[in-house]
């Protein structure tokens, strides 16, 4: 399966899933319905304008959805984080080749090459099945000029899938209680830096991680104990906790 490297803020390499033509195409068609849907409440809304009201009336409300229509992925993902209604369903976003945001730029070269990808004198999208299915990172023609891809929003590596590697006793006693307040995607980061630790030996990850977690919990290292230490002692403690016994 083909991904892309994320980088987070924490200067760590996420690998995500590049969304395959499968859920593109499901993505659209969940987007197409709600068109369809809306629709119909504009047309029963004009039938009624033009007989309650004038035919103006009747042409402000087609016009209305016509504009909704015709910006609606521009404009849902500028403001929803690279994601219509149906890519957010689906679980897959907007992104930049090298994993950042998209530009306002970007957005816009994607909207504006729609009608050569799926428009009607070139095949109601075939343009853009053809060219997600073959190119390497499963890019319409708006996506190849202005490089941007899509991807699914959960990492290829799952939480429950994470291996830490830690075997506790039955008496074991969490030393930071305050790991309640981690999520499982402040977990996922701390395994993530320490595999990358235990693969390379860059420390400088592990000090960098360290202090984030110090400050978001509010303790302190304890002394004799390091900050490779602490964050092992970190993932002991939230396994502990969130396996069900009562601390």
């Amino acid at each position: 399966m083909d991904s892309i490297r994320i980088n987070t803020a924490q200067n760590i390499d996420i690998e995500y899933e590049i969304a395959g033509l499968g859920e593109r195409i499901a993505a659209r068609c969940v987007d197409i319905a709600g068109f369809a849907i809306l629709f119909i409440v504009f047309w029963i809304l004009t039938i009624i304008a033009s007989f309650s009201f004038s035919g103006t009336a009747a042409m402000v409300i087609l016009i209305f959805y016509l504009v909704i229509f015709a910006f609606y992925d521009l404009v849902c993902e500028l403001t929803m984080n690279g994601q219509t209604f149906g890519k957010k369903i689906m679980k897959i976003k907007v992104v930049s080749l090298d994993g950042t945001q998209p530009t306002f730029g970007q957005y816009l070269i994607r909207w504006l090459f729609r009608m050569i990808d799926f428009g009607f004198p070139f095949g109601w999208g075939v343009v853009a099945l053809v060219s997600v299915a073959f190119t390497k990172n499963h890019q319409r023609l708006g996506d190849l000029l202005a490089k941007t891809t899509l991807i699914k929003t959960m990492p290829r590596t799952q939480l429950n899938q994470v291996a830490f590697n830690f075997s506790l006793p039955e008496n074991y006693e969490p030393q930071f209680k305050e790991v309640m307040h981690l999520n499982d995607r402040d977990v996922e980061l701390i395994h993530e830096v320490l595999t990358g630790y235990y693969q390379t030996g860059n420390a400088d990850l592990i000090y960098a991680m360290a202090a984030k977690i110090k400050a978001h919990l509010f303790v302190s290292i304890p002394p004799g104990m390091n900050e490779l230490q602490f964050l092992e002692t970190v993932l002991k403690d939230y396994n502990y906790v969130t396996s069900g016994i009562n601390v």
